[in-house]
């Protein structure tokens, strides 16, 4: 599980930030609007836990420039002001829920848990390493990957692409965001790098079978449920 944490101050982020990771999730901070765009971009998080009071703009707008790139993506709202008009505004805005500072570290672990399950992500969360889009199903510390209960063999890299696609199930992924995270490499000329996995994934995990791994034409690649699952 992916959560990208935004606040002006940096020591309430970073105890935030080790809570969480203590959790088991990966976890990514920022200060400022700016940073939050950039961050939301290379990390794609599952959730956003969101500071209202920003010093370059406010929380709202930075959720409206969130949603044009993870439009699915669950925000909890951080703010020091508790008056009604505030809440109603947060959530008109697109936010999920709304916490009020001070408040207990362990009251925002289990609201973001709530946040998640009702999104659907509830067996990410309790099943650990073991990734599950409909009948693919990937062990992330055995590395064993099945699909409809039989055993796929994949290369290193293959594994590594597939856990990265399987983190993002209905997210489309660029080529760069799957160079950048796979490979660390930056987009320009390696475009024949991702394609030629993909081809490879497809002959293991789609073959025989309802494809999963679909191209979108000038966008990328996104994996999802095989129609009927």
């Amino acid at each position: 599980m992916r959560v990208l944490v935004v606040d002006d101050d940096p020591d309430l982020a970073e105890v935030l930030s080790g809570v969480l990771r203590y959790e088991g999730w990966e976890v990514r901070t920022a200060h400022d609007g700016a940073s939050a765009a950039a961050g939301a971009r290379e990390l794609l998080p599952d959730a956003v836990v969101l500071d209202v009071m920003l010093p370059d703009t406010d929380g709202f707008a930075v959720l409206r420039d969130l949603h044009t790139v993870l439009p699915g993506v669950c925000v909890l709202f951080l703010t020091a002001r508790d008056a009604v008009e505030d809440r109603i505004a947060g959530i008109t805005a697109g936010g999920d829920d709304y916490v009020t500072k001070p408040f207990s570290l362990e009251e925002v672990v289990a609201r973001l848990r709530g946040l998640l399950r009702r999104a659907g992500m509830a067996r990410r969360i309790d099943e650990g390493p073991r990734l599950v889009v409909g009948d693919l199903a990937m062990d992330e510390e055995a590395r064993e990957v099945t699909r409809g209960g039989d055993l796929i063999e994949l290369s290193p890299t293959e594994f590594e692409l597939l856990r990265f696609l399987m983190r993002n199930p209905r997210r489309v992924l660029s080529k760069a965001q799957i160079l950048d995270r796979v490979w660390s490499y930056d987009f320009g000329g390696q475009a024949h790098v991702v394609e030629l996995y993909i081809s490879y994934l497809r002959k293991k995990v789609d073959a025989g079978r309802e494809p999963m791994i679909h191209t979108v034409r000038g966008a990328g690649y996104v994996l999802k449920p095989a129609a009927g699952r």
